[in-house]
């Protein structure tokens, strides 16, 4: 990606010195090629979410569903409709509390899930291009550093 892509005009070197504007033009590109490479398998960043955390953690409940993603509990509702709508999750009834519904990923949502798994390394590999594995690795543990610091502040 050039500078004139980002901008439209090649940016100042203050604005280049920025960290939070640096941030926010790789976020920008990176959600753009992320979304678009989805659409093509017919998914959203939501869809991709949701299914990796019932795979990893197991069935559960709209509510911890909702915790697991970071999914708002209203806009989780129209996720796993679609994704029921795909064949890719169950939404059942809770045995322990029937007003409560458990959403567990479906054989054809793992297969799914894997095609993925697959494509969003591709998108990965293509965002990241231009850094060597240990940059990768390096900018990932900062990038987690700087997201804990302020999850834990929001919660303070």
């Amino acid at each position: 990606m050039t500078w004139d892509a980002m901008d439209d005009h090649h940016p100042s070197a203050r604005l280049r010195r920025l960290p939070s504007r640096m941030l926010s033009m790789v976020a920008m590109h990176a959600d753009r090629l992320v979304s678009e490479g989805l659409a093509r398998e017919d998914a959203r960043k939501w869809h991709y979410a949701a299914l990796v955390a019932l795979d990893e953690a197991g069935p559960a409940s709209q509510a911890e569903l909702s915790k697991r993603t970071g999914i708002y509990r209203s806009d989780l509702v129209a996720v796993i409709n679609e994704l029921a709508e795909r064949g890719h999750v169950e939404r059942a009834p809770d045995p322990a509390d029937r007003r409560r519904n458990v959403i567990t990923v479906t054989e054809p949502g793992r297969r799914h899930l894997r095609r993925l798994d697959k494509l969003i390394t591709e998108l990965q590999d293509d965002v990241l291009a231009p850094l060597t594995q240990p940059e990768r690795e390096q900018l990932t543990g900062v990038l987690a550093q700087i997201l804990e610091h302020h999850s834990r502040s929001r919660t303070s």
